[in-house]
C-alpha cells in the first residue's frame, strides 16, 4: 500500500512539474502513469524515482531524470502507426513508455545486462510490440528498413550521416551532440524530403557512446 502511495504522489508531483513546462499530451501522460517508474530504478533508489535527478543503473550507466525523460518524449511526438529506435535502453523506462504510444520500437544497447534487465521488466508489461537488441548503435541500426522516430540518449561526437537513410521522410530524431569532452546538446531533426531541420534544443547529460557491444557486461 505504500508503494503504491509514493508511486501515485511521485507521478502527481511530476505531472504538475511537467504542466508547468506545457507538457499536457493526454497519451504521453497516461503511458507514463501505466509505467511504474519505481520498478525501472534500483530498490534504494524508488523514492526518487520522480525526481528530476539521475538515477545511477547497472553497468556504469544511469538513467535521467524523470523531468526530462518525459520531456523527450513529448518532443519526439510519436503517434499510432509509428515505428520507432531507440538507441540506449538503459533502464528501459523510456522504451515501455514508447512501446504504450508506437506500433513498434526496436530499442537496442551496447550492454547485455541491461538488455536482460529491462526484457525482464517489459515481460512483465506485456509490451508485446518491443524489440531489445544488443547492437553497436554508431551506424544506427542498418538492415532494418526506416523509422518514424529514432531516439538516442547516447551521444554523438558529431550528427552522423547514417540517420538520412533510416529515417523516413516526415520523419524526426532526437539526439545528444557533444560540445566538446563534457557538455552535449539535445539536437532535434526533422527530415522533409531529402533535407533536413535542424534545431539545438538544449544541454543534457548524457554520456558519449560507446562504440562495440560490451563483450562482458
Amino acid at each position: 500500500m505504500r508503494s503504491a502511495l509514493v508511486e501515485r504522489e511521485g507521478f502527481a508531483a511530476l505531472v504538475l512539474r511537467l504542466r508547468a513546462e506545457g507538457i499536457t499530451d493526454l497519451d504521453l501522460l497516461t503511458a507514463v502513469e501505466q509505467t511504474h517508474r519505481s520498478s525501472f530504478v534500483p530498490p534504494e533508489y524508488a523514492q526518487s524515482a520522480y525526481s528530476s535527478r539521475s538515477i545511477p543503473i547497472e553497468c556504469g550507466q544511469f538513467m535521467e531524470g524523470a523531468d526530462l525523460a518525459v520531456r523527450l518524449l513529448s518532443m519526439l511526438q510519436v503517434k499510432p502507426g509509428h515505428r520507432v529506435l531507440e538507441i540506449g535502453t538503459g533502464s528501459g523506462f523510456a522504451t515501455a513508455v514508447l512501446g504504450r504510444l508506437a506500433e513498434r520500437v526496436i530499442s537496442i544497447e551496447r550492454y547485455k545486462t541491461l538488455i536482460a534487465s529491462a526484457q525482464g521488466r517489459l515481460e512483465r508489461l506485456a509490451l508485446r510490440n518491443v524489440i531489445l537488441r544488443q547492437v553497436d548503435g554508431s551506424n544506427g541500426l542498418p538492415g532494418e528498413g526506416t523509422f518514424d522516430r529514432i531516439l538516442s540518449t547516447a551521444a554523438y561526437p558529431v550528427m552522423p550521416r547514417f540517420f538520412a537513410e533510416q529515417l523516413v521522410s516526415g520523419g524526426m530524431l532526437l539526439a545528444p551532440i557533444m560540445l566538446d569532452e563534457e557538455r552535449c546538446v539535445m539536437v532535434r531533426l526533422t527530415k522533409t524530403g531529402s533535407r533536413f531541420e535542424r534545431e539545438d534544443l538544449f544541454e543534457v547529460p548524457f554520456l558519449p557512446l560507446q562504440p562495440k557491444i560490451a563483450q562482458h557486461l
